[in-house]
């Protein structure tokens, strides 16, 4: 139980058995709304969890009884750390209790099969018994349903409907009406395991166990003891068990079974790690920095859940169509019934006959599962590639999105400067990285991590340093091999010596391509110029490319100066606006939704706070951090530009499905309303309708759970 942060009211959540479509959830919300006390429900068929915020005076007990007393089965929700997974059935679906009660009344059918070739006179008692057997607790779910809130219930419409066979002597159709019914529902439970299980599956992908090193001793512990600051050994070929930073070792990790990456990627010291990658050639060191039920996986469980409970426009459209969809079918029904009868003096038994169709044919399950069943598995599979968007309205809001406007350090950039151009004057490459490296050594500037990290690459050797001191403002100066040797800014080396006409130029030429230049003087002379800068990331040319193929504007918002932001966007072909203040950049949103745009932001999070607010739909770039996950309305965890184009890849794949089921779902309604009145189908083609359509539905959403990312 949590405490809410804006008030006093208490959040509690549960685990719900058994719940397969949103006229279940619909049944549960209902019914709680109703209990004294409680304030908010939220309900999520793809997470079966169920949530509810109350002030205090409402027990677990009474909310556990009332959805029991709805047929369903309920129980705490266990965290994170104690198998998040766990509420996935651990038993074959033949084990639960909607298959066991199908088999039971498929087994009445059967007998009354049987019973009915060998003793024709007991076929009536038969069939009726073999219908009660399904028909009781669908009938007891219909009336629970009705006393709290819920009349106009799929089970209504079919206990009316199997309640007027009988009574008009079409007993046997009425037995095979209940079986077909109870299949639709068992595979619609199926179906919604396969989706539940493969967003929860996720939780699976981090092991049970580490390896903890403490002093000198190395023991297996339980993954989800261990604590931040905790250091774990990860051999080759193990899966990693907690988000962290490698402290020592180099290796390749497979990140494919979190972000979809098929290529590994190299990591070594200073690098962030995710629980449930794969190191596959060396020996790591890693300094845990966030708990098991706070890791990466847990926290894209938890919010893809949340976001499965928020519903999307056109989700929330179907739902209140249906509230007066259901009525209208029953009065649809009653009047097919009974005016040809009364008004054209038609047989009563085949009128009745149709009226009852037309209730089984009206079911809602197809039509209201279209929306839902479509936005969870296109969020469980954004989610299992690291595209995090919080619930169906951002999911559905992405297929609008006419601008895109990036932030550019850590978003368009890799948000640290690299060592692009070494120009040297008398003396090798190599050599002259050596000394500026050697002056560097120890120093967390970001320009000096720039250099060394160019001389590990280079396989540069860095000599040790005498007199190494810094010079405020200016650069770092010492002695290499008894040499002096000074590494600072253009100005600063001016200072000291006099610089070639040429060299001007050189430095010139970087600084207009937006680059930051370091002068190296050895023993007094300008031996080398190092050009650093912020480096587009590797996938960003490509990824602005796909956002224009699509007619998507797309600009660079940045606090640079025009000169440095002029020359990434010329590189990246992007529109730029320079020397932005954070409400500048707010602003230059606010009127680009003024011209009429449809815009999405995409920032790191913290600086671009108000940009991101003032977008129709605010994207944080980030590895998974707090922020990236919680101050956005959608976060990409893994930092890649094209992850942006693939958003509204899937907002359109998610949204095609959508208008396909609701024209499958309509479709055959209508086609089967037509040829029951016209006495071409009967009440077993209308069930089969229904549970057709219900199945066809569900499949069709199902295909998104392989998206891979394309259109």
């Amino acid at each position: 139980m949590t405490i809410h942060p804006d008030s006093s009211k208490l959040i509690v959540r549960f685990r719900v058995e058994g719940m397969d479509c949103a006229s279940c959830a619909s049944k549960i919300d209902t019914a709680l709304r109703r209990l004294p006390g409680i304030e908010e429900v939220a309900v999520s068929v793809p997470g079966a969890s169920l949530s509810i915020s109350h002030d205090g005076t409402v027990s677990k007990n009474q909310v556990m009884q009332r959805v029991r007393h709805l047929g369903f089965g309920i129980a705490p929700a266990e965290p994170m750390s104690q198998n998040h997974a766990s509420h996935v059935a651990d038993q074959p679906w033949w084990r639960t209790r909607k298959a066991l009660l199908t088999i039971s009344c498929g087994m009445a059918l059967i007998s009354a099969f049987l019973i009915g070739q060998l003793i024709p006179e007991a076929a009536y008692w038969a069939f009726l018994i073999a219908m009660l057997v399904g028909l009781v607790p669908v009938a007891r779910r219909a009336f629970v349903a009705a006393t709290l809130g819920s009349p106009f219930s799929i089970e209504t419409l079919m206990t009316v409907a199997a309640v007027g066979a009988v009574l008009i002597g079409a007993t046997e159709e009425a037995a095979v009406v209940v079986f077909l019914f109870l299949v639709g529902e068992m595979l619609e439970g199926v179906a919604a395991e396969r989706a539940r299980a493969s967003i929860a599956g996720l939780a699976d992908l981090i092991p049970k166990t580490a390896y903890l090193e403490q002093g000198n001793t190395i023991s297996e512990v339980p993954a989800d003891r261990l604590s931040v600051g905790d250091v774990i050994v990860v051999r080759p070929g193990d899966r990693i068990a907690a988000d962290g930073e490698i402290t020592e070792g180099s290796s390749e990790i497979n990140e494919a079974p979190v972000t979809g990456e098929s290529v590994p990627r190299r990591k070594s010291q200073g690098d962030t790690v995710y629980a449930g990658t794969i190191s596959l050639d060396g020996v790591l060191r890693i300094r845990v920095t966030a708990a098991a039920d706070d890791n990466t996986i847990a926290r894209v469980v938890r919010l893809v859940e949340e976001a499965q409970s928020s519903k999307a426009p056109t989700e929330r459209f179907i739902d209140r169509f249906s509230r007066y969809y259901t009525p209208g079918v029953l009065v649809l029904g009653a009047l097919i019934a009974t005016v040809p009868p009364v008004f054209a003096g038609a047989d009563w038994s085949e009128w009745i006959y149709k009226g009852l169709a037309i209730l089984l044919i009206g079911c809602p399950c197809a039509l209201v599962i279209s929306t839902p069943a479509a936005v969870a598995a296109g969020l469980a599979s954004g989610a299992r590639r690291g595209l995090l968007m919080k619930g169906g309205a951002v999911l559905e809001g992405f297929s609008a999105i006419t601008a895109v406007a990036f932030d550019k350090t850590g978003t368009l950039t890799e948000g640290r400067p690299v060592v692009t151009d070494i120009r040297s004057f008398g003396s090798s490459d190599q050599r002259l990285l050596s000394l500026a490296a050697a002056l560097e050594q120890g120093s967390n500037h970001p320009l000096a991590l720039a250099v060394l990290q160019k001389a590990a690459s280079e396989n540069a050797p860095i000599p040790p340093a005498s007199e190494a001191r810094a010079v405020t403002g200016k650069g770092v100066e010492g002695r290499v091999g008894g040499v002096p040797v000074f590494l600072g800014s253009a100005t600063a080396a001016r200072d000291r010596v006099s610089m070639t006409e040429n060299q001007i130029a050189v430095v010139d030429a970087f600084n207009a391509e937006g680059k930051t230049v370091s002068v190296l003087l050895v023993d007094n002379k300008v031996s080398a110029l190092f050009a650093m800068r912020d480096e587009p990331r590797t996938d960003a040319i490509d990824g602005l490319a796909s956002l224009k193929t699509k007619g998507i504007r797309t600009l660079m918002l940045t606090g640079d100066n025009t000169r440095t932001a002029t020359a990434i966007a010329d590189t990246l072909g992007i529109e730029p606006r320079a020397d932005l203040l954070p409400q500048d950049k707010q602003r230059v949103v606010n009127e680009l939704r003024a011209d009429g745009l449809k815009v999405a932001k995409v920032g790191d999070g913290i600086n671009d706070a108000p940009a991101l607010a003032a977008a129709d739909i605010g994207i944080a770039m980030g590895g998974g951090t707090d922020v990236a996950l919680e101050t956005a309305d959608a976060a990409i965890l893994h930092g890649r530009v094209m992850d942006v184009a693939k958003m509204i890849n899937l907002s359109h794949a998610v949204m095609r499905n959508i208008k396909l089921n609701v024209g499958m779902a309509l479709g055959l309604k209508t086609l089967f309303l037509v040829t029951t009145v016209l006495g071409v189908t009967g009440l077993w083609p209308a069930i089969l309708a229904d549970t057709g359509a219900t199945v066809l539905v569900t499949a069709n959403a199902m295909r998104l759970l392989a998206w891979k990312g394309e259109t």
